[in-house]
């Protein structure tokens, strides 16, 4: 009798764990991304600080190579939490879920353009971020109220 019992219980196990693991029809789909934790944002924004200076390069996403601003943004989050943003300004506007700018966190993404997504950076706390922003220029640490970054419209996103 002892035998069948394991068997039986090791079934039930598994079809009440199987049954967690799936989302019911017409339920809303998770987020492909896993939430960061509050260490793995912070540990983004220093990792992001610690590339200030980095040679900005159109197509880049290595320290070696030099980066463009996705590049940047992926390289930091890949390399801090293994998470594989997507590559293009256009769909970072969609990655993670949306923030007020008042609730803002370390490793939170900026995102400038509007509809028409074309700059986007890693925010870093005190209303400042991380960029890479132009040909001939480096991976920088700019304010959102300074004057050319204030009147830009900003999304901001929470992976």
């Amino acid at each position: 009798m002892r035998s069948l019992a394991l068997p039986a219980l090791m079934l039930a196990a598994g079809l009440l764990a199987a049954g967690c693991g799936t989302a019911p029809h017409g339920a809303p789909r998770a987020s492909a991304y896993p939430r960061l934790s509050s260490e793995q944002s912070s540990d983004i924004a220093i990792h992001a600080l610690g590339l200030v200076g980095t040679p900005y390069r159109y197509g880049g996403n290595t320290p070696d190579g030099g980066f463009d601003c996705s590049g940047l943004i992926g390289y930091v989050y890949g390399s801090r939490a293994g998470v594989a943003p997507p590559r293009t300004v256009a769909l970072l506007s969609g990655f993670g879920e949306p923030v007020d700018e008042d609730e803002l966190r370390t490793g939170d993404l900026v995102v400038f353009g509007g509809s028409r997504p074309t700059h986007a950076g890693i925010y870093v706390g005190g209303g400042r971020f991380v960029h890479a922003p132009s040909t001939g220029g480096t991976v920088r640490l700019d304010h959102l109220q300074s004057r050319y970054w204030a009147q830009q419209h900003a999304s901001f996103r929470r992976p």
